[in-house]
């Protein structure tokens, strides 16, 4: 009986703690995180702000908010973030320890993680959440721009040629020595089936140009006999008859009798000729 009654009366107890602390005012958010002095107080309130930051988070995934709710989403989750990291560094202050370290990084819409542009130099800079990346004017921002193609120089070209390039290492893996077994063998056969075709070629050739020129020497005797023949021909002259002859005969002596006159006659005028010039001198 007694332990019930201590336990109805450690609930009781219980519930009018609860009570009693629903009543107390809530506590607010400092609006400078230099005027906490308790380093305890610092990590609940960068609790706080975590939580708030994962609810809106939560909140901006829905695309059918609308572009300026989405906007101002974005705006706020910046705002909590920034007020996150001046508490963050007051924690440090306070010797507690650096949650810095282990930040987020910012992601693209692949889930990449991309530099976040920050001018001013200080905090993480302005972030995109959620669907507000796919805004107009934001959704240029995680493109990813083209590569540009680097033109190769000479230098770069020669550089990745090796003794694999010029094929002096295309035996050393066994398989290009079993191909070229069987290409080399039929290969040299249809060599040695050409080689003996163009033989016999020869030898027709040859046969024939010599069964030619046995022809041609044949002709050249055969030639050469009808010449011989034709240099011993002789031709038939018909012979003169006597009267023929006499009068030939005849002929002949005229004209020895002539020339015989006409020397004589030409003797006379010239001893004529001289006896004259003679008398004269």
């Amino acid at each position: 009986m007694a332990r019930n009654e201590e336990k109805a009366q450690s609930m009781l107890n219980r519930f009018i703690t609860m009570k009693e602390e629903k009543k107390k005012p809530k506590e607010r958010r400092p609006y400078l995180a230099s005027e906490c002095r308790d380093l305890a107080e610092a990590d609940k309130w960068r609790q706080q702000i975590m939580r708030e930051i994962g609810r809106k988070v939560a909140e901006i995934q829905n695309e059918g908010l609308g572009e300026h709710r989405l906007r101002d989403l974005n705006d706020e989750i910046n705002k909590l973030i920034r007020e996150k990291t001046h508490w963050e560094r007051r924690i440090v202050e306070l010797g507690g320890p650096n949650y810095t370290r282990h930040s987020a990084k910012m992601t693209d819409l692949d889930g990449n993680i991309v530099d976040v542009p920050n001018p001013g130099g200080r905090g993480p800079g302005y972030r995109y959440f959620g669907a507000a990346k796919k805004l107009p004017g934001v959704k240029e921002l995680f493109e990813k721009p083209p590569e540009l193609r680097k033109r190769r120089t000479r230098y770069d070209i020669y550089k990745r040629i090796d003794a694999s390039y010029y094929g002096y290492r295309d035996d050393e893996d066994g398989i290009l020595e079993k191909l070229e077994g069987p290409a080399e063998e039929k290969m040299r056969a249809a060599a040695v089936a050409d080689w003996m075709e163009m033989e016999e070629i020869k030898k027709e050739a040859r046969r024939a140009f010599e069964e030619e020129e046995d022809v041609v020497e044949e002709e050249r005797k055969k030639e050469l006999k009808k010449e011989e023949k034709e240099k011993e021909f002789v031709a038939y002259v018909p012979l003169p008859d006597e009267k023929e002859i006499e009068r030939m005969v005849l002929e002949k002596k005229k004209q020895e009798l002539l020339s015989k006159y006409t020397s004589e006659n030409l003797l006379e005028e010239q001893t004529e000729a001289k006896a004259m010039l003679n008398i004269q001198r």
